[in-house]
């Protein structure tokens, strides 16, 4: 096949050419995305085919069109036509076959159908029969299969088009008249051609090529291909035929290996054979006949080499100990600043024949013993170093506080409770009032009901009442408590004591929390008879606010009275 080739401009556009789009200048740069043509028609690249291919689906290959199968050759009726990549040949089949015959791939002579091949003078209204080596033409009451009658006259029904071919999967239909052939998709490789029946057959070099080897050599046909044998030539020992097969040449057994010398050994190529010879380093055995090494370490203990001398097949060897390195005589050592290589990751102290590396304030050698590796005082140090959080960082450490409602004392170690209240940083609203807790605070409004009067910043009074029985039920003080408690707290505790005071002789008291308790958190019990506690009996794990109503009723000499603590309870996490 031919290789692609690259064009300029042209004017006119072949038939089998498919337009791309062109997303740079130098779309055809290295041919481009084109198998074969590759050219540039205003602002698109066109790829195309050289003569006998064509373009194929994906506009960028070529396939061989097969002239012979489409019509397109010029072979003459009584010529066999035969594909070949990009073009096709005529074959004379006559001078191998009567007329009417033809050569097949099993070369042999076969019928040919002119009937089927429109090789026969029938006119269009006229029946083809096919006989042996000819054809008779009778006139059409019917047509034969592959025709259909229109019109008095027998038409070529296309199987193609109408989809009444067998071809299977992977072959393409290709209608004929009268009937249709089945074309592989694939072409034959190289090595074959396809002949009228579609099948791949072996090509013979041998025969087809006129000179296929040099001379010397016979040609072998192979399936596909072919190989070139060298003609027999009986030379005589350390001798071989020449390239060209004609004459015998003395074989060079050093260069190909082919010679017995021993290890230590040089060989000497000689016309027919060869001679070995010791090495420089070796010398000859006690027999006369192999190399053995000599030892110089052995032969000049001490003299060659500074430290330490290693026999080599031929020579020696001198090295040095670790931390030192081999001078350019081969035999002195010097030492080794190790620390000019940087081998150690932060401080290097060179040292005779070795080194030592040391760590910064912070680090400390690894076990590798080059390696500074960070000291974790966080993790040495856990909850000693810091209240809070430690921070690691690289040669040192770092205390910190929650982001929001502490800050970091002098000692740079331990957090303080920011009191925004008492900083005025809160956001509370004049009517409310700020209560500071541990890390935030809290606004809390404080108001009294209708028919109470306001004695203080916690403390509400009832001023009048319109009957017994409302003087009786609703209490008489309103008293607002604010209780700070961390988390965790062990249960049961007493959070708060309440009763009347002063206490008089025959006081007798009854507590109950009438709103806030839901999830009962929080109980009551009488310590004595006028003295009761509010007593945590659920313990709080995690932050949490909590808004309790305690009513105490106080029977004193016949009477009852009401009063109502109502309690605001923070529960905040630990101090810091």
């Amino acid at each position: 096949p031919q290789e692609p080739a690259l064009k300029s401009e042209f004017s006119q556009v072949a038939s089998n050419t498919i337009p791309l789009p062109l997303p740079q200048p130098n779309t055809c740069k290295d041919n481009g995305p084109c198998k074969q043509v590759c050219s540039t028609v205003g602002g698109s690249a066109i790829c195309s085919c050289f003569p006998g291919y064509a373009i194929m689906a994906d506009g960028v290959s070529c396939e061989d069109q097969d002239e012979c199968l489409m019509g397109a050759h010029d072979c003459s009726r009584r010529q066999f036509c035969v594909n070949t990549l990009g073009s096709f040949y005529c074959v004379n089949h006559t001078v191998l076959c009567a007329d009417g015959y033809i050569l097949n791939a099993h070369r042999k002579c076969v019928d040919i159908n002119e009937c089927v091949t429109d090789l026969h003078t029938c006119s269009r209204g006229e029946h083809c029969v096919n006989t042996l080596g000819s054809f008779h033409c009778y006139k059409a009451l019917t047509c034969e299969p592959g025709y259909a009658l229109k019109d008095g006259e027998c038409e070529d029904v296309d199987e193609c088009a109408m989809g009444t071919h067998t071809c299977q999967p992977g072959f393409l239909c290709q209608n004929t008249k009268g009937s249709f052939y089945c074309q592989a998709r694939q072409r034959c490789m190289d090595g074959f051609l396809q002949d009228p029946e579609g099948n791949c057959v072996d090509i013979n070099e041998c025969t087809s090529l006129s000179e296929p080897c040099r001379p010397g050599f016979s040609c072998i046909n192979t399936v596909g291909s072919y190989t070139c044998q060298r003609n027999p030539l009986i030379c005589a020992r350390g001798y071989h035929a020449s390239d060209d097969g004609t004459k015998c040449v003395d074989v060079n057994e050093c260069e190909t290996g082919v010679h017995r010398c021993g290890e230590g050994q040089v060989c000497h190529n000689l016309p027919g054979s060869y001679r070995c010879d010791c090495k420089a380093g070796f010398q000859r055995d006690a027999f006369g006949r192999g190399c053995i090494d000599v030892n110089e370490c052995w032969a000049s203990p001490g003299r060659l080499c500074q430290h330490t001398c290693e026999n080599t097949l031929g020579s020696y060897r001198c090295s040095c100990a670790s931390g030192f390195l081999l001078a350019a005589d081969g035999k002195r050592c010097e030492d080794v600043n190790e620390c000019e290589a940087q081998r150690c990751s932060q401080e290097c102290a060179n040292i005779y024949g070795s080194y030592q590396c040391y760590c910064r304030q912070g680090y400390q050698l690894a076990e590798d013993g080059h390696t500074c590796t960070d000291i974790d005082e966080c993790a040495q140090g856990a909850g000693i170093l810091c209240t809070f959080r430690c921070l690691n960082v690289p040669g040192s450490y770092q205390c910190a506080c929650p982001e929001q409602g502490y800050t970091m004392t002098a000692n740079g170690r331990s957090c303080k409770d920011v009191d925004e209240c008492a900083l005025g940083t809160h956001n509370c609203s004049e009517a409310e009032t700020c209560h500071n807790i541990q890390g935030s605070f809290r606004c809390l409004r404080f108001e009294c009901p209708p028919n109470y009067v306001q004695v203080s910043k916690t403390k509400c009074e009832r001023t009048t009442c319109h009957d017994f029985l409302e003087c009786q039920n609703s209490p008489a003080r309103i008293t607002h408590y604010q209780l700070n408690f961390q988390t965790g707290l062990l249960v049961p505790a007493h959070i708060f004591r309440i009763g009347p005071a002063p206490a008089f002789t025959g006081d007798t008291i009854a507590l109950n929390i009438i709103k806030g308790n839901e999830e009962g958190y929080f109980g009551t019990r009488r310590l004595n008879a006028y003295t009761g506690v509010v007593y945590l009996q659920r313990a709080v794990l995690e932050p949490r606010d909590f808004a309790l109503d305690v009513e105490m009723k106080l029977w004193r000499q016949g009477s009852v009275t009401t009063f109502l603590a109502k309690m605001h309870i923070f529960f905040t996490t630990f101090a810091l």
